[in-house]
């Protein structure tokens, strides 16, 4: 998988560098590039914002350097690749772990950092007729830019990619993956400040531990997110709790 990054602070992105990303960049089995969004802007001051057009706070994005820097990278694609461009915006589709599965299977991806009150939108509309272009968030919540957005939704992708986790069975049981939160875990020793691990753990019944997993991966959802039960689920969560 190819990821390119375009920001005006690539040193954000350092952190890719590290643990299982930064292992699997070095072995080839993901190619990320980081580019500076101010070399394609040509004033002395690199300017890449300019006041809202209408009137109000803060600054926008100008269309220029982005529309400079996107044909830079889309002109470095590989024959019969075409790039997703994915642009973190509060204003976006909701990120989830569905959405890093099926994003995980394109072979090349995009990432626009916006900044200030964000991008012109004639950007959006520029590489939408041109390509595939889609706006994510990843949280109801406001970030100063685009670039802690982009490491979250990197790290979410690329850990699902063949090759970058180790044990790929570790990826099944995760939070999310099958719409329930994950089981709690616990290691050794058995007994640490009065506190014990659960004795079907150490029982060495698999069909009892899979079980009380999955009875501890539903309690937990229902505590927690009761919206990602099914009215199954729910159901069987009551007739545990009534039986209490």
């Amino acid at each position: 998988m190819r990821i390119d990054i375009v920001s005006i602070f690539p040193g954000y992105f350092d952190a890719l560098e590290l643990s299982l990303l930064g292992k699997a960049k070095q072995r080839g089995v993901i190619d990320v590039r980081v580019h500076e969004l101010r070399e394609h802007a040509h004033d002395k001051h690199r300017t890449v914002d300019d006041t809202p057009s209408g009137g109000g706070a803060g600054m926008v994005m100008k269309p220029e350097p982005w529309g400079e820097a996107l044909d830079s990278v889309l002109g470095t694609t590989e024959d019969g690749v075409e790039p997703l461009i994915i642009f973190p915006s509060p204003a976006g589709e909701v990120f989830t772990q569905r959405m890093a599965r099926e994003l995980a299977q394109e072979p090349h991806l995009v990432f626009g950092c916006g900044r200030y009150e964000g991008i012109d939108q004639r950007v959006f509309e520029e590489y939408a007729e041109r390509g595939r272009v889609r706006l994510v968030s990843i949280g109801d919540y406001i970030l100063n830019g685009g670039e802690v957005a982009t490491i979250a939704m990197v790290e979410a992708i690329a850990r699902l990619v063949p090759g970058v986790v180790g044990n790929p069975e570790s990826l099944v049981e995760e939070s999310h993956e099958d719409g329930l939160l994950e089981y709690p875990s616990y290691t050794k020793p058995a007994l640490w400040r009065g506190r014990a691990v659960p004795p079907v753990l150490l029982g060495g019944n698999h069909a009892a531990i899979a079980a009380w997993r999955t009875e501890q991966s539903i309690e937990r959802t229902r505590r927690v997110r009761p919206e990602l039960l099914t009215s199954e689920q729910r159901g069987e969560s009551r007739g545990r709790h009534a039986a209490d």
